[in-house]
């Protein structure tokens, strides 16, 4: 048996998703032969050079463009000489093998689309003077999104550079559309997609695929992969799992699904790949039956491999050197996200708190919780740095664990490792100055968290364990310390009030001018059927609006809540007063002044 793991496209372009890493480094060390491959930047790889750009725009030659893109599309295929020619010296520039363009690329008189770029008043005030390279990636980042705006509106409308249609797939309760779509000849995007597969399918010849789907911007592309497969190579074997999977497609019964895939896996993967390509029992998998339904084999079965018996990821298949960091702004908290290749990987297994009434909390991968050693930890850290040279890592726990942070800043400093890390978090008392200046020392350079309502009535309704002062507390602690805090915001919790959203944000102004936060955003609550407030919505004092269950996916559930404020009105100034915030602007402004 050999298997094939592949993250459709497209995830970020500045790092891997670590899903399959993790689960070629487990499945290595069972014997099981196991390859790997991220489709999605090796599509963007081969989007981003001179035969393509110019395939591209040949092909957006005399497609009619309507809207208010209209005319950044014509400035655009106008210049298709600028754009072939210099695709290439960009994409090196930001994938950093070649620097030496980044004067060049920093002067904005240099660039054909004159239209898209910003006035010199704000390159100045985000950038100054003298960050020519930070500048230099910022006009960068917006040439490659030039080319998927032509993209978008000319070859393929679903496309994004970091997502694949995943507006179609968001929500989305009935397979129809997207089986529709699939029925629709492959367009270039997918094309240039499908042959680097074949060519992946070549050299490995591999038994079975596995198709790791994270987001619902993945799932076009892997079904659009699935379906080649099935046509070209009815003898391999399909399976489909990840984030996605687990959280959205638990409730299936749409069988059509299945003329894509043979079998569809759920939470940690580990497991219930090794059974199906041992032949052993299989766990956690739907497939169809020979009567035609859908078959739930051992569908809640709790049976799992150890986090610390996980074993260090691999990632071999997985080509570093193709990664881009791209700069869409000048916030040095959010560029975390995507500027530079980080090193993903998991602290511990699941949420240590694992009690806030908004989250999906009956979930496997957030109410499991599974730690290991700070040993074990670290030694995972150091087989990753001699993989890529890379010492820079991204916990992507849901809550890194204080205690095992503690212990790991210790077990870092004890071998002298020279990295540099961050990591979400709880804004919870446990991190005190002594453990943030230990963090600190350690290579911690800014920490994410939930602040959520930052109101003290409704942080005691979702269960947060937290409070506005204790917070403030925290942030100050880490603040001293040197380390950066991006804050996740939510409104429309029900029972909120309005004149509770104006304290939030006014709370999160003072946490801005005091210098606790560099950077935050606002999400607007969604009922899901794995959380508490969506199982028990009455106890919130809301109720679901009645409906049939989606046939294919089922997450989020629509509710009322009675007394409630229209939420809609509120994104706009939320957003438009963080992102002053962050500017160190509209301090003195009045919180209600910013919804008028």
């Amino acid at each position: 048996m050999h298997l094939l793991l592949i993250t459709p496209p497209l995830t970020q372009i500045n790092t891997a998703y670590p899903a399959t890493e993790q689960l070629t480094g487990y499945l290595r060390k069972t014997g099981i032969e196991c390859d790997q491959m991220d489709l999605g930047i090796e599509l963007i790889d081969k989007i981003l050079t001179h035969d393509s750009i110019a395939q591209i725009f040949d092909a957006a030659e005399g497609v009619h463009v309507s809207g208010k893109k209209a005319i950044n599309i014509r400035i655009i295929l106008s210049n298709k000489d600028f754009y072939t020619k210099w695709v290439e010296p960009v994409k090196r520039f930001l994938q950093g093998h070649d620097n030496t363009f980044a004067q060049l690329f920093a002067n904005t008189s240099f660039w054909a689309n004159q239209k898209r770029l910003p006035n010199p008043e704000e390159l100045e005030w985000d950038y100054g003077t003298s960050g020519t390279y930070n500048r230099a990636q910022y006009l960068c980042t917006l040439f490659i999104e030039d080319i998927g705006n032509v993209i978008q509106q000319c070859i393929s409308p679903h496309f994004e550079m970091v997502r694949y249609a995943e507006k179609l797939c968001r929500s989305l309760s009935d397979f129809a559309p997207l089986d529709e779509e699939l029925a629709k000849a492959p367009n270039l995007i997918d094309q240039w997609m499908l042959q680097l597969l074949e060519q992946k399918i070549a050299a490995t010849k591999p038994t079975h695929i596995g198709l790791s789907i994270p987001f619902p911007g993945n799932l076009y592309g892997g079904l659009r992969c699935a379906q080649y497969i099935k046509q070209k190579y009815p003898e391999i074997h399909i399976t489909m799992g990840g984030g996605y999977v687990s959280t959205e497609l638990r409730q299936l019964t749409d069988t059509r699904i299945f003329n894509y895939v043979d079998t569809i896996t759920f939470d940690d993967g580990e497991l219930p790949l090794e059974r199906l390509l041992t032949d052993g029992e299989l766990i956690r998998t739907m497939r169809l039956g020979n009567d035609g339904n859908i078959e739930r084999i051992n569908i809640d079965s709790n049976e799992n491999i150890a986090f610390a018996d996980w074993g260090t990821p691999c990632l071999d298949g997985i080509h570093t050197e193709l990664y881009l960091d791209t700069a869409d702004t000048a916030n040095p908290m959010q560029q975390l996200w995507s500027n530079g290749h980080w090193n993903k990987m998991m602290l511990a297994h699941g949420c240590y708190w694992a009690k806030c009434t908004f989250c999906d909390t009956t979930l496997d991968y957030i109410c499991r919780y599974d730690h290991a050693p700070a040993s074990i930890i670290a030694d995972r850290m150091e087989g990753i740095i001699k993989q890529t040279g890379i010492s820079g890592f991204h916990f992507v726990d849901e809550a890194a664990p204080p205690a095992t942070l503690r212990s790991l800043s210790e077990e870092i400093l004890k071998r002298k490792m020279t990295v540099s890390y961050w990591t979400n978090i709880r804004f919870e008392s446990a991190y005190n100055n002594e453990l943030c200046f230990l963090m600190a020392q350690s290579g911690c350079i800014a920490v994410s968290g939930g602040i959520e309502v930052a109101s003290e009535r409704v942080l005691k309704l979702i269960n947060k364990g937290i409070s506005v002062k204790s917070v403030r507390e925290t942030l100050r602690n880490f603040a001293n310390n040197g380390i950066m805090v991006h804050a996740y915001l939510m409104y429309g919790f029900p029972s909120q009030t309005e004149k509770e959203l104006y304290e939030s944000l006014d709370t999160v102004r003072q946490f801005f001018e005091e210098g606790l936060i560099q950077s935050a955003f606002w999400h607007r609550y969604a009922m899901t059927c794995h959380s508490i407030s969506g199982q028990n919505p009455q106890q919130f004092g809301a109720k679901h609006v009645p409906q049939q269950a989606g046939t294919f996916a089922n997450n989020e559930i629509p509710f009322t809540c009675n007394g409630s404020p229209d939420w809609s009105r509120f994104e706009r100034g939320l957003n438009l007063a963080t992102f002053n915030y962050m500017r160190g602007a509209g301090f003195d402004v009045p919180v209600k002044q910013w919804f008028r």
